[in-house]
């Protein structure tokens, strides 16, 4: 028996929300976020948990950074003009019908789209995990505060190693090799 609050990749969506052109020279640490958010895609990958990609306004602010668009392949994107995912019908309906509990977020901005993100799905029974080394915003302290209060609301805060060591559970996994290579 495992703790409830542990990542599973049977109940596991990994949301990879607005990770765009436009805001590479203005998010802080992007490189990071980018590097991060990589590993994490990838792990995912290996591990088969759906993701659901979100563009903010990508005729305005650009599509997803290449260095994503290359390993997501064929994944489909969901374009939005609302902050949180969950105020877009289109979005909202894809993740209710993968019928799992628990939401990996990574992305930006912390303080805005992943917040009201989180606050909807635990709305609506799900439970937020935000991979904080794979989301920022603009400016530090708005990302910090996010965290904070996500946290006090009822969000799981961990980072994009803990989260793809949970779901993997142990060396004897059938994709830890490659998954242990991934996290070096």
């Amino acid at each position: 028996m495992r703790h409830k609050q542990l990542l599973s990749t049977d109940q596991c969506v990994l949301m990879v929300v607005d990770i765009q052109d436009a805001f590479v020279s203005h998010i802080h640490e992007m490189d990071r976020v980018i590097e991060r958010s990589r590993v994490m895609i990838k792990a995912a990958q290996l591990l088969q948990i759906p993701l659901v990609v979100t563009e903010q306004y990508p005729s305005g602010l650009g599509r997803t950074v290449e260095a994503l668009r290359v390993i997501l392949d064929t994944q489909e994107y969901y374009d939005k003009n609302t902050f949180s995912c969950f105020q877009d019908e289109t979005i909202k309906r894809e993740i209710l019908r993968l019928g799992r509990r628990q939401l990996l977020l990574i992305g930006i901005e912390a303080h805005i789209c992943l917040a009201q993100t989180a606050y909807d799905a635990m709305a609506l029974g799900l439970r937020p995990y935000l991979a904080v080394d794979a989301i920022s915003s603009r400016r530090p302290g708005d990302a910090e505060l996010a965290f904070r209060q996500l946290r006090q609301a009822g969000a799981i805060l961990t980072s994009t190693e803990a989260a793809i060591m949970e779901m993997t559970q142990s060396s004897k996994h059938p994709a830890f090799r490659d998954i242990s290579q991934l996290v070096k």
